[in-house]
């Protein structure tokens, strides 16, 4: 994988690589909720949230990854959780909201590198602010700020893990793949 690399401007590829990401990950996203149910049912209810939360961060960081495009990370989110709600989220159109929180964490990760850095540093930043942001989200929206500040530690350690290995360690090896096959011939 090439570390540096210019964007120059959206293709036509470009907008079919994120329509693919957008609609692949939208019904990803949608099966994924069995997963948070089925967590959601056991002992593990107060930690359901963080430990899958990591699967529903990846379109995002795909996106930026394989794109090296700005906006291409928030853009294959948000429209990933637009595909996710229209194939009928049990969360219905709250998933949007979820897709732009989330999408701006993710964008956040490549923007701090300004764009220029396509590599593991990259994608940790992205693991890193997706976290922060989201993390930051569901203390108010997720009732977070009643917990003790033990929990939110345990909490923010195991999203960040989650993030980390589907937003991180998943698409890092997504992308080799793809690259070995040669489909975006960069």
């Amino acid at each position: 994988m090439q570390a540096t690399k210019k964007s120059s401007g959206w293709h036509l590829r470009d907008v079919i690589m994120l329509t693919l990401i957008a609609i692949f990950f939208g019904f990803i996203f949608w099966i994924w909720a069995f997963a948070y149910d089925a967590v959601a049912a056991t002992p593990l209810k107060p930690f359901a949230n963080d430990i899958t939360l990591g699967a529903w961060i990846m379109a995002g960081p795909l996106a930026g990854y394989l794109l090296r495009k700005a906006g291409a990370s928030f853009l294959g989110e948000f429209l990933a959780a637009f595909a996710e709600m229209i194939i009928g989220s049990q969360w219905g159109v709250s998933t949007l909201l979820s897709g732009l929180i989330q999408g701006i964490g993710g964008e956040l990760g490549f923007a701090l590198t300004g764009y220029k850095k396509w590599n593991g540093l990259s994608l940790v930043l992205s693991t890193l602010t997706s976290t922060i942001v989201t993390f930051g989200y569901d203390l108010y929206a997720s009732g977070y700020a009643s917990y003790s500040f033990g929990m939110l530690i345990v909490l923010f350690v195991i999203r960040f893990l989650s993030i980390g290995f589907f937003g991180g360690v998943l698409v890092a090896a997504i992308t080799k793949l793809i690259d070995k096959a040669g489909i975006l011939n960069r």
